[in-house]
């Protein structure tokens, strides 16, 4: 998926809503020891800036070069490309070996992963017995009832071009496997409901639905799914180009530490 989102990367930077600084508090409470956490498909580095103000130092890695070009530079966090040729063993040692990370994280992008492959990874590095690894991620918005219906009405129009991994996205990691046991953050198959409120515009939610990989894989397709007409309708629900709205993205996280028996 690393092409995709080389594609997007620009819109992607501008378009994410912020994550709320207390998720990386409820984190960093449940961790013994503050020395090092890794951000997994760190892209522009948000979450990475955000784990950093809780630990002695972050790597944010990602497979797209593109996403990393656009990263904010933190003097806690390192950025490294990660490539898919790597071996587990390679990347676990780029990393700092096993048994030394004390928080992974991913935000909106463990569905696209490998995810027997990225468990079993993590369960090497996580510090042993309390590390914890978190995943989050949101798949809604609540505006008005007049622009959610609009805006539900176009991503049935997306539907057709997303990658089957979305659907853990779609039904808000209820379905996601987490064999970790639960620190009280949601667990597999419940995962915690947050909200994450954001002041927007109208070109702020437009630059979100052109980052949305579906959008991106029709217009390869040859269907402009935002076409002028399309932007123009949003646009006139929204009140404005310039209109400026409270949107609460509808979020979810599950966080876990490995189980005793794996210990």
């Amino acid at each position: 998926m690393a092409g995709l989102f080389d594609k997007q990367a620009d819109a992607y930077l501008d378009a994410r809503p912020t994550y709320p600084a207390d998720w990386y508090s409820m984190l960093a409470d449940r961790t013994s020891s503050h020395s090092l956490a890794w951000d997994i498909g760190t892209g522009n580095g948000q979450a990475a800036i955000g784990v950093a103000e809780h630990y002695d130092q972050v790597i944010g890695t990602d497979v797209s070069e593109a996403q990393l070009k656009l990263a904010k530079a933190h003097p806690r966090v390192r950025y490294l490309h990660t490539p898919l040729t790597l071996s587990d063993d390679e990347l676990i040692n780029l990393i700092g070996g096993e048994n030394s990370v004390d928080l992974v994280t991913i935000a909106q992008a463990v569905h696209w992963f490998d995810l027997p492959r990225l468990y079993s990874i993590i369960n090497r590095v996580l510090r042993k017995p309390n590390g914890v690894f978190a995943v989050w991620g949101y798949n809604d918005f609540a505006i008005t009832p007049e622009i959610d219906a609009a805006l539900k009405r176009f991503h049935e129009t997306t539907i057709p071009y997303w990658n089957e991994k979305i659907s853990y996205v779609f039904d808000g990691y209820q379905s996601l496997p987490f064999p970790f046991e639960s620190v009280g953050l949601g667990s597999e198959g419940s995962p915690l409901k947050l909200d994450i409120p954001k002041e927007l515009a109208f070109e702020g939610v437009l630059g979100m639905l052109k980052s949305w990989s579906a959008v991106v894989t029709a217009k390869e397709r040859g269907v402009d799914l935002l076409s002028e007409s399309v932007v123009k309708e949003l646009e006139n629900v929204w009140g404005g180009s310039k209109v400026v709205r409270h949107v609460v993205y509808k979020g979810f996280m599950i966080a876990g530490r490995l189980s005793r028996l794996k210990v």
